[in-house]
């Protein structure tokens, strides 16, 4: 009577076991995951995530680099709300021979509100054009718009 009273305790042992290797491996899959993937910033795709990381990241000689000549003169000096909550996804990409779209999802965090996190997304559009073979941002949505011509009023 023994050995029977003693197996359903090493089979719930043997259970317990297994569950806590399963929750160990979920959080060492959930806590490793780190930065997105780099996409190849020869593609229009590719150039808007780069630009993009660059302003959440304050670096706004990065993301000139990726702009074109009349996106780095023909913009109004504004405050650009802060960057610090907002979370970019790709969409969709629609490339031409010369220029290309590529559609995002921008959702910004405000915290938490009376029923949980507060927040709200929209989609844009980044229009893009191949200059000298390499792809260049011709209009970023205003979330994302780097003005470097702040002295210069219309």
């Amino acid at each position: 009577m023994n050995a029977a009273a003693g197996r359903p305790n090493r089979i719930l042992v043997v259970i317990l076991a297994i569950i806590g290797v399963l929750a160990v491996a979920a959080l060492a899959v959930v806590f490793s995951r780190g930065e997105p993937a780099l996409l190849d910033e020869s593609t229009p795709q590719g150039v808007v995530q780069r630009y993009s990381a660059a302003v959440i990241d304050g670096d706004e000689a990065a993301a000139t680099a990726y702009l074109t000549e009349t996106a780095r003169t023909q913009c109004v000096d504004f405050e650009r709300s802060s960057t610090e909550n907002l979370r970019v996804t790709l969409v969709s990409t629609t490339e031409r021979a010369s220029s290309a779209d590529v559609r995002v999802l921008m959702v910004v965090s405000n915290g938490s509100g009376p029923f949980g996190n507060s927040e709200y997304e929209t989609e844009d559009v980044f229009d893009l054009v191949k200059t000298d073979g390499k792809w260049l941002i011709d209009s970023a949505p205003w979330q994302l718009r780097v003005c470097t011509n702040r002295g210069v009023k219309p």
